[in-house]
């Protein structure tokens, strides 16, 4: 039994280290070390296993124990990202749809039917296929076969940040237009970073030795540039963020999970609308049975999130839509 209790504690120990390992993306890029990036997206599973463990001793009631429960509380954040139960009384004036519609395969108009019964005064669109969707009320701004926007309010400002990079193996989308809002000006930022062109096949294990070595290889040999892109892309998007003369909100699917690189820098000095307002699960990517979470809505610090809410009510693409309201001074 002793041997036993001694393997356990050293799992125990090796998921604290990876854990710790998850949070160090925060500050090391990919470009020098993206096993910390891969890592992120594990941290579902090891933070299950964690607490699991931890509960474990509390049954067997080892003073180690409290060691356990004192390092998890490093890990209420990162936690809160995915999984979330806050409430809030505060009124709203200002809804916002961020969806990745999938070129609109799953059906034009059946999006058209659930953005309209949703009444938004904005929606950002990602991998929208250049379709001229038709909405209640709602203005098309520029767009881009990866993005777009359809919005209630003035346009006073546009960029494609982008805009003449795109080839075969650039496949991402961002852009920044600025709306007049209650006699206020905001930066829109929306955001597609650079897909892992991923298809199920390619992911799923099947139990045989040598065929599923060779995928978790494959798969390894697509995250580690592709996280290394999300660098540079960020690096251009976030200058327009820094320098905004206006108050930033920030939306899009970063084909990146909470903890990641792309997370923590992305969204830096801008708050999650989830951790603030969100309740339950934020899983947004429902194509894969694993909980991931691709598509967020930040926002400057005078904004205030009322509610978020990823809607699993309809299946109009591999994403579910998120909506979300808030706050915003007059």
């Amino acid at each position: 039994m002793k041997a036993v209790k001694l393997i356990i504690l050293l799992i125990h120990l090796g998921i604290l280290g990876l854990l710790f390992g998850v949070l160090l993306n925060a500050y090391i890029p990919p470009k020098v070390f993206p096993w910390f990036n891969i890592l992120s997206l594990g941290f579902p599973v090891l933070i299950s296993v964690y607490a699991l463990l931890t509960v474990f001793w509390i049954f067997l009631w080892k003073k180690r124990t409290f060691v356990f429960m004192f390092f998890g509380l490093f890990f209420f954040s990162a936690t809160q990202r995915w999984v979330n139960f806050n409430t809030t009384k505060e009124t709203a004036n200002l809804k916002i749809i961020t969806f990745n519609v999938k070129g609109g395969k799953f059906g034009k108009e059946e999006i058209e039917n659930y953005i309209n019964s949703k009444n938004p005064d904005l929606v950002l669109m990602q991998e929208d296929g250049n379709l001229d969707y038709q909405f209640s009320d709602l203005k098309k701004a520029k767009e881009n076969p990866l993005g777009s926007l359809y919005s209630k309010y003035e346009i006073v400002g546009y960029k494609e940040i982008f805009e003449g990079m795109y080839t075969e193996d650039f496949n991402a989308f961002a852009d920044y237009t600025d709306l007049k809002i209650k006699d206020k000006t905001y930066r829109i930022v929306n955001v597609y970073l650079q897909p892992f062109k991923f298809e199920k096949s390619m992911v799923k294990l099947n139990g045989n030795g040598n065929e599923d070595e060779r995928k978790v290889k494959n798969i390894i040999k697509r995250l580690i540039p592709t996280f290394k892109t999300h660098q540079e892309q960020i690096e251009m998007i976030k200058k327009y963020i820094d320098d905004s003369p206006y108050p930033v909100i920030l939306t899009g699917d970063l084909n990146a999970v909470p903890n990641s690189y792309e997370y923590y820098h992305l969204g830096k000095n801008l708050q999650d609308a989830f951790v603030k307002a969100g309740k339950g699960s934020a899983t947004s990517f429902h194509d894969y049975k694993y909980p991931l979470r691709l598509d967020y809505i930040f926002t400057s610090e005078s904004i205030k999130p009322v509610s978020y809410r990823v809607d699993r009510s309809v299946e109009l693409s591999d994403h579910y839509p998120v909506v979300a309201t808030f706050k915003i001074s007059n």
